[in-house]
């Protein structure tokens, strides 16, 4: 078993940015030359999630228009109140979501559907740098 692990930066603006990382995802793979295994993702941090989608601009705003529903902004959170940073809401949406992201590998492409795109999703309130640990482990 081989293990080839790499990162991705991404500035990010402030608020809901959903971000297709599905490109530079298939470029880590392709370099680590693993072709059975499995693509593990991770976002370190609290405000920021991995899913998947169709990258398309509709259902996108689909979904960051039910993260607003499920988790609205201006409504108040017990995070805010302690650390005054007016972030709580993007707190709970990342929880919701998660930070990881496994894709399985076969013959050294992701096996993803047709119409499927891995995205980040930063909900901070603030402009970030952020990182995206891709691990990809196999044969």
């Amino acid at each position: 078993m081989k293990i080839h692990r790499d990162e991705l930066s991404i500035a990010t603006s402030a608020d809901t940015d959903v971000i297709d990382i599905s490109r530079e995802t298939a470029g880590i793979l392709k370099v680590s030359g693993i072709r059975e295994g499995q693509v593990l993702l991770f976002v370190p941090g609290s405000t920021a999630a991995l899913t998947t989608i169709e990258y398309e601009r509709g259902v996108v705003r689909d979904l960051a228009e039910a993260v607003e529903r499920i988790a609205p902004r201006g409504i108040p959170y017990r995070h805010d109140a302690r650390w005054g940073d007016g972030n709580g809401y993007s707190h709970v949406r990342a929880a919701l979501l998660g930070p990881s992201l496994s894709v399985p590998v076969a013959e050294g492409q992701m096996i993803l559907g047709t119409w499927q795109q891995i995205i980040l999703m930063d909900f901070d309130n603030r402009p970030r740098q952020r990182r995206v640990v891709v691990q990809v482990s196999g044969v």
